[in-house]
């Protein structure tokens, strides 16, 4: 059914900026997008349902396109000793950090990890958030591991809002492979990825490229696993350190690699020829009081694309604002508002390999948009988290929780 969304302004989003169309309509026929201009071109004929939206702006659905949403347990504790003085790599070398995510999440059933996980998602779409990527690594196990990637599942079953869920079982060593990295990566490689991948639990495979996880040779082994089994794959790199992770993964093709503090201009350069999307995590930066800034110079100079996610976990970045991230953007590293949205509209959806559909306002894309009761587009990364009122359309349908 054709439905007309009228009396609006529309930031696009396409090419990256806000491409504004005032006073705009959109027609949108079942799930996509039919037309969108200016309200007084809008073509003649029936539309059976027409909407209303009050001079709301309408951006695109926001994606979250890095976030490890489904865990157990929770790690304040480890908080207050960051607090304290005691460093990220000194908490997880006493068992703290992602091996105390993974005892609690191995104990809790399936169904824990999707109530608790549910939860948080939901705040994620109070937001706005209409496309979300969730990952995997706090099994560390085939089973958990598992277990996780079919809660991911069931949660875009249940829950109106599009999933990209991502295996990242090469994000810690577990216990059982202590000073045997090199061996837990021949299970990741030979047995995990081969088996999640052919119950399509995975759309794509991520890594930790880092010293207190795995080098670039043993994320290179992932990377090549994965392409056997034609997954897309990303990275977590130069977060703490640099090991050129990112050079890595343009070397592979990546969709993304994420975080990138420690990153240098030859990785900006080597993501820029790949068409690599660089995906920064303004949460975990402020979380874990980070001083070494992304190199937003040379990744602007070499015109890299930026993708801005919540990194949602439990140790180094429990946030629920996607929203929130866009402030801290802009605030931290000194993106413009402009370029903070397109980080978590078109950008995203690039960095989930989702561009051709998500991202941004345009016809024959998925009808996701949001109309959000606000002055301009600059509001969604001035407002300091609380509720904005809005109406969000997904796949056509206005949603609500």
């Amino acid at each position: 059914m054709k439905t007309l969304w009228q009396h609006c302004h529309v930031a696009t989003m396409a090419q990256g900026v806000y491409s504004i169309i005032e006073d705009a309509a959109i027609v949108t026929s079942g799930a996509l997008i039919e037309w969108i201009g200016p309200r007084n071109q809008l073509p003649s004929g029936e539309y059976p349902a027409v909407n209303d939206l009050q001079g709301a702006w309408v951006t695109p659905g926001l994606i979250d396109c890095h976030t490890h949403t489904v865990f157990g347990g929770n790690r304040s504790g480890e908080f207050e000793k960051r607090l304290q003085g005691v460093s990220y790599a000194d908490i997880a070398a006493s068992g703290g950090g992602i091996a105390s995510t993974v005892r609690a999440t191995r104990e809790a059933t399936e169904d824990e990890l999707f109530a608790s996980a549910a939860k948080r998602l939901k705040s994620l779409m109070r937001d706005g958030v209409t496309t979300v990527e969730m990952k995997s690594g706090y099994g560390l196990d085939l089973v958990n591991e598992r277990k996780i990637l079919r809660v991911i599942r069931r949660l875009e079953k249940q829950l109106p809002i599009s999933v990209r869920s991502t295996c990242l079982a090469a994000h810690a060593l577990p216990p059982e492979y202590k000073d045997r990295a090199d061996d837990y990566i021949d299970l990741v490689c030979n047995e995990m990825l081969p088996a999640l991948a052919a119950e399509g639990l995975v759309d794509a495979v991520d890594a930790f490229c880092e010293y207190l996880a795995f080098s670039p040779e043993q994320v290179e082994r992932v990377f090549i696993a994965a392409q056997k089994l034609d997954l897309p794959v990303k990275l977590h790199a130069e977060q703490l350190s640099s090991l050129h992770g990112s050079s890595l993964a343009a070397r592979y093709r990546a969709l993304s690699a994420d975080h990138l503090e420690f990153m240098d201009e030859a990785d900006a350069i080597a993501m820029a020829e790949a068409d690599i999307v660089a995906v920064l995590l303004p949460g975990a930066f402020y979380f874990l009081r980070e001083t070494q800034l992304p190199p937003m110079e040379a990744l602007r100079k070499h015109k890299v694309k930026i993708a801005i996610a919540s990194d949602l976990n439990p140790g180094t970045s429990p946030a629920l604002s996607l929203r929130l991230m866009l402030n801290m953007a802009c605030t931290c590293f000194r993106m413009t508002p402009e370029e903070a949205l397109a980080g978590a509209t078109i950008h995203a959806a690039q960095a989930l390999g989702m561009a051709d559909t998500h991202g941004s306002l345009e016809v024959g894309k998925v009808a996701d948009f949001v109309a959000w009761h606000i002055d301009r587009p600059a509001d969604l990364a001035y407002w300091l988290g609380g509720d904005l009122d809005k109406r969000v359309v997904r796949h056509g349908v206005e949603s609500s929780l």
